[in-house]
């Protein structure tokens, strides 16, 4: 896992294709609103961290790879803030209709919710999922 910055307001994590690298994608989300100072919807934006990590790992890492995550600030520390995932996998995510008893598939429907936008990009190989927030 090495992080990669290219600019004060831009922090990219590599985290392999494991249960663990959930909470140290939060971890690693916390640590740049932290330096950045942002400040009023950390908690928002580490839910949605949380999620797209989470769905990245079951839906987008094939085996034997990994995903990236992004976070920018806007242009010179003034938002938006942007999460980014980045992974290898085929097929792009959709909001699903969750019913009230199923125990899973509400990820993109919290990022929806919590974000005040949020998309799909394709990438050779794979997607990008992103949320951005105002700050």
């Amino acid at each position: 896992m090495n992080e990669e910055t290219q600019h004060p307001y831009m922090r990219e994590w590599f985290l392999p294709r494991d249960r663990r690298s959930v909470p140290v994608a939060r971890e690693f989300a916390q640590g740049a609103l932290l330096a950045w100072k942002v400040r009023g919807r950390e908690e928002e934006v580490l839910l949605c961290v949380s999620e797209l990590a989470t769905n990245a790992l079951l839906h987008g890492v094939p085996p034997g790879r990994g995903f990236k995550l992004g976070l920018t600030l806007g242009v010179d520390g003034a938002g938006p803030l942007r999460v980014e995932v980045h992974d290898s996998g085929e097929g792009y995510p959709s909001v699903p209709d969750a019913g009230e008893g199923d125990e899973s598939g509400r990820g993109l429907l919290l990022v929806e919710a919590l974000a005040d936008k949020w998309g799909v990009a394709e990438r050779a190989p794979g997607k990008v999922v992103w949320c951005e927030f105002a700050t």
